[in-house]
């Protein structure tokens, strides 16, 4: 019987030996992959990122202290606009990476560093093949498993078929101004929107030290940023009932 099925995990990793880790850890500064190329013949992990920090001069230090990592063989700078930055490196491949390619893991998505910590997804084909690579990897690094997710074939066709419905939803997610995220949280988590409702305009108002009519407010352009991206999202789904 063919086996289909990829088990996906969310690890929270700290490596030893890794330079954005390192920078992140000393320096106010974040990264996220953007493209990443695995060199197995050269040991070396090329990468795209984008670098972000709280102000131009934390970047450009940040950047600096990267550069300088025993570890960093490449580190250039395509584009920076105030505390933001595209660029590109190469690094010495890390004991994580090398464990999990030799072990038949492998990345499925982009990862983020930031606060000493690195967020990866990684997936494997069986449990025999992740349990004998994580055990491995515990010899030389810290690390949690966040969420583990077992996708078929139909599952993962269906996730990469409607992927752009998925970042419409982000989209409009992010597009919420914090208020109106903090009072959407708020109404679901109280009962707002529970029939019989649990909790009222005037108790979120009260919540919020503001007027009634300011909570509706927020509530409508919340709801309302929410709702078309989700009708935008169902709208590309790729198959719709």
């Amino acid at each position: 019987m063919v086996n289909n099925a990829m088990i996906d995990l969310d690890i929270d990793m700290r490596q030893y030996d890794c330079p954005f880790i390192d920078t992140t850890d000393d320096e106010d500064i974040a990264f996220s992959a953007v493209q990443w190329q695995l060199d197995t013949d050269a040991r070396r992990l090329e990468t795209r990122l984008v670098a972000k920090a709280d102000s131009r001069n934390a970047l450009d230090k940040g950047l600096h202290t990267l550069r300088d990592h025993r570890n960093m063989k490449r580190c250039s700078i395509l584009s920076k606009r105030e505390n933001v930055a595209q660029i590109t490196t190469a690094i010495d491949e890390t004991n994580a990476m090398e464990t999990i390619e030799r072990n038949g893991g492998y990345i499925t998505g982009p990862f983020q560093i930031e606060d000493g910590r690195e967020h990866w997804h990684v997936g494997f084909d069986d449990d025999a093949t992740e349990d004998e690579t994580l055990a491995e990897l515990e010899r030389h690094n810290d690390f949690r498993v966040e969420t583990r997710d077992h996708f078929d074939a139909t599952t993962l066709f269906d996730l990469i078929e409607n992927s752009g419905s998925a970042l419409d939803l982000l989209d409009g997610c992010r597009s919420l101004t914090e208020t109106e995220l903090e009072t959407l949280q708020t109404a679901a988590e109280r009962g707002y929107y529970q029939s019989p409702r649990e909790t009222t305009l005037g108790d979120l108002a009260d919540h919020f030290d503001v007027s009634k009519t300011a909570v509706s407010t927020n509530l409508r352009r919340g709801e309302r940023k929410v709702l078309e991206a989700a009708m935008s999202a169902m709208t590309g789904l790729d198959d719709r009932v």
